[in-house]
């Protein structure tokens, strides 16, 4: 009885320190911001104009391509990636399927300016300019034309890897993804991406084990609201492309999550009932003692 009673005073010491000092040290550690907005409803985007994709082809190809490929379409690119690295920064991506990642009116927003799209604008201070020039002197409609274009050319279905590709290998690598090739290693070299980000941008094998689902869908619809004045940009994915990403990171780096789930309660069951004889055990030699 006295060692239930010694139980009873920790699990109650236990829970004053957790109900009164985990929340407090939680809301410090990991303070509260909006959930995932996936309208980007801050941006200049499309106003509701419906773009002709025939005027888009036209003019995506006589303002993009030249940094810009479109292989699904044809226009191979301009240049090798440690050469496009070297005049960008970054490698510029492949289009054929931004209108199936990036939500439509980031997409505009971001041909219209995409340093104040991407809330990276604290990057491009005296003098420096972003790689990608403005497109705010085009109108409203051809900006819309533009990303009607790029929809209609967007494939219907991808992988959750091609997703991932897609969307963050020019910068960050997942090597855990294959680790004999180095395929899935960032697109840009990592010498450019230390001058153009200001440091690596880490590898994201593991980052789905150390941080949660929720930071990750928060931190890429907007890394300044976890890590204000990163030089990484707003992503503009949509919601079912930025679940796929995550879903990527979980099948790369928490392969075996599903196991361990079924497990956990088959060994708390054990815990239980190796504690029940262990206490019986304790009671038949300790009795007369007691």
């Amino acid at each position: 009885m006295r060692e239930l009673k010694i139980l009873a005073v920790v699990v109650f010491f236990t829970l004053i320190m957790y109900i009164g000092v985990e929340p407090f040290a939680h809301s410090q550690m990991h303070p509260h911001v909006e959930p995932a907005d996936y309208t980007f409803s801050d941006v200049d985007g499309l106003k509701d104009l419906k773009g002709d994709a025939k005027n888009g082809a036209t003019l995506v190809q006589a303002n993009c391509t030249a940094c810009h490929s479109i292989i699904s379409q044809n226009f191979p690119p301009v240049m090798d990636n440690a050469s496009s690295a070297a005049a960008y920064g970054v490698v510029p991506p492949d289009l054929s399927t931004a209108g199936k990642l990036y939500n439509e009116n980031y997409l505009a927003a971001f041909i219209k300016d995409p340093a104040k799209a991407g809330k990276v604008e604290h990057k491009y201070e005296d003098g420096a300019v972003h790689p990608m020039p403005k497109y705010d002197w085009m109108k409203a409609s051809e900006i819309a034309d533009m990303v009607a274009y790029l929809k209609s050319i967007a494939p219907e279905t991808m992988t959750n890897k091609e997703v991932f590709a897609d969307s963050c290998l020019r910068c960050h690598g997942i090597k855990y993804a294959d680790m004999q090739k180095g395929t899935m290693n960032s697109i840009t070299p990592s010498e450019n991406l230390e001058t153009y980000m200001g440091k690596i941008p880490p590898d994201l094998s593991q980052y789905i084990r150390s941080r949660s689902k929720s930071y990750l869908h928060e931190f890429i619809n907007d890394p300044q609201k976890h890590l204000e004045g990163t030089a990484m940009p707003r992503v503009g994915l949509t919601k079912d492309a930025q679940e796929q990403v995550v879903a990527y990171m979980e099948e790369i780096g928490d392969s075996k999550k599903e196991q361990r789930n079924e497990l956990g309660p088959k060994f708390l069951i054990y815990l239980l009932v190796f504690a029940i004889m262990a206490f019986l055990w304790k009671a038949s030699k300790w009795r007369d003692v007691h």
